[in-house]
């Protein structure tokens, strides 16, 4: 923050590129980095025709997701077994310590989305997740 802002109030005015634990393009906007924010981050994701996130786990906080452009797969829940698909201008909840990984469907266009998190620091319990190895519900299937 430089010494020209108000206490309080921080534009932003270009993301600051990470390699982020998911392996997929971040643009980071708000978080306790960039802002000074504490319990609150934004990011800008980017997942390159055809790529996919590594799977994960957001431990301890809630992730909400609305799509710019392109339509995103995401795989969910115990051996990411449940599939949900969604587009532009809708939106995605994913609850704290459910594993995910979102895959874009198009092999020709970027999907980009606007992440929100209840952790200003939310790469710091970003957990991978090996979904060969959760035997979770597959008794019942």
């Amino acid at each position: 923050m430089s010494s020209e802002q108000s206490p309080g109030v921080v534009p932003v005015r270009a993301g600051l590129s990470i390699d982020a634990r998911q392996r997929i393009p971040y643009f980071v906007g708000i978080s306790e980095q960039t802002t000074g924010a504490r319990g609150l981050s934004m990011q800008l994701v980017v997942i390159p025709p055809g790529g996919a996130a590594a799977p994960h786990i957001h431990e301890g906080y809630e992730t909400a997701i609305y799509v710019l452009q392109g339509h995103v797969e995401t795989r969910y829940g115990p051996g990411l077994r449940e599939v949900v698909v969604s587009g532009p201008g809708e939106f995605l909840y994913i609850a704290a310590g459910i594993p995910h990984q979102a895959r874009n469907l198009s092999e020709s266009e970027p999907a980009i989305g606007i992440v929100a998190r209840n952790d200003a620091n939310e790469q710091e319990r970003v957990i991978p997740y090996d979904p060969s190895t959760d035997t979770a519900g597959t008794a019942s299937r």
